[in-house]
């Protein structure tokens, strides 16, 4: 029997600052970061929104459009680089908000910016074995940068969720396949707020390499070509990366925009391809094809290969599309920024 998506959801924060604002602050030239890395502004998460927070409301989204009694929910897996405990799952905290049974397993997935995709995979695997009937995967983040630094520009917050199943599917897995390999370009450390990355190293080596094996592996092992693929939806570090991997594989900018979302909202790291999945999703039509390959430092990439199906046109409907949270947008200076990401440590009174 098939095994594939039953619904799917997104969560933007409303907050956004641009990169004149962040430019102003460092003395940095704007422009050039802005053509460097292609990207215009990025998500802020609000005082009181956090990983958590966010898996919550992109899952009531994907709940909304799954239309499933949440105690039939067998699995929550939330894949983060940016928990907000150390030791303690977000993935109970979900569950919980979504009132599913207790009668289910949790837990949180690490692996950079893949860590989505991984929850995916796992789930995918224990509905296709009849371990559990639904499962929840999430990829959710709130980024981080180091004041200054190039991450600053791209570091965002955001998230998608999926319920995943065999019945009423509205998108079926055709398959997927994974490439990882031991490269430590990106990294942080126990203890340290911000992460460090090993500059140009990050390109070729590390996003290059994992992205196009994996994709090539995906399509080779099904027998499709890039012709075969209507949209395909890459990790977005930033706005470049994605149309050099996009062309290098044979994809046009038409197969490749809707799902670039990072020039808008900056990189969600967990929440990336999955967020660029959830608008590909959005407008997809009956049979159409999405590859859909994310990239997480360390270094591996999943990739996976949809069909979609009639029943999409009845659940887009049904709760926020992922184009309504990019529209909503409040900007804020730098000094608010810093305040709400927590880069100003006030001295005690």
């Amino acid at each position: 029997m098939d095994v594939g998506i039953v619904g799917y959801g997104s969560y933007i924060p409303v907050y956004r600052i641009k990169v004149e604002a962040i430019a102003k602050v460092w003395g940095q030239d704007a422009e050039t970061m802005r053509k460097g890395l292609k990207v215009d502004e990025k998500s802020v998460p609000a005082p009181d929104e956090d990983t958590a927070t966010i898996a919550v409301e992109a899952s009531r989204n994907a709940m909304l459009r799954a239309r499933i009694n949440p105690k039939r929910i067998g699995a929550v897996y939330v894949g983060s680089e940016s928990h907000p405990y150390a030791v303690k799952p977000t993935a109970t905290i979900l569950a919980e908000a979504l009132e599913a049974t207790p009668n289910l397993t949790a837990a949180d997935f690490e692996f950079a910016c893949k860590a989505g995709t991984a929850s995916m995979q796992a789930i995918f695997g224990l509905v296709k074995a009849e371990m559990i009937e639904y499962g929840v995967a999430v990829g959710s983040d709130t980024s981080q940068g180091a004041p200054g630094g190039a991450l600053e520009y791209t570091a965002a917050a955001g998230g998608a969720s999926f319920i995943i199943g065999k019945a009423n599917l509205i998108a079926k897995l055709n398959g997927t396949r994974s490439f990882t390999t031991d490269t430590p370009d990106f990294w942080r450390r126990e203890r340290q707020a911000y992460p460090r990355h090993g500059g140009r190293f990050t390109g070729e080596p590390a996003y290059f390499k994992h992205i196009l094996t994996a994709s090539k592996n995906m399509m080779n092992g099904l027998g499709l070509e890039p012709k075969d693929i209507n949209y395909f939806v890459p990790h977005q570090p930033n706005g470049k990366f994605p149309r050099q991997a996009a062309k290098k594989l044979g994809f046009t900018e038409d197969q490749l925009l809707q799902g670039l979302l990072s020039p808008q909202i900056g990189n969600t790291y967990s929440g990336a391809s999955p967020l660029g999945l959830t608008a590909v999703l959005d407008i997809a039509k009956p049979d159409e094809k999405i590859l859909l390959t994310s990239y997480g430092s360390g270094a591996g990439s999943d990739s996976f290969v949809f069909t979609v199906t009639d029943k999409i046109l009845e659940v887009q409907g049904l709760a926020p599309k992922t184009s309504d949270y990019i529209n909503k947008k409040k900007y804020v200076d730098y000094g608010t920024y810093a305040k709400y990401r927590g880069k100003i440590n006030l001295a005690d009174e």
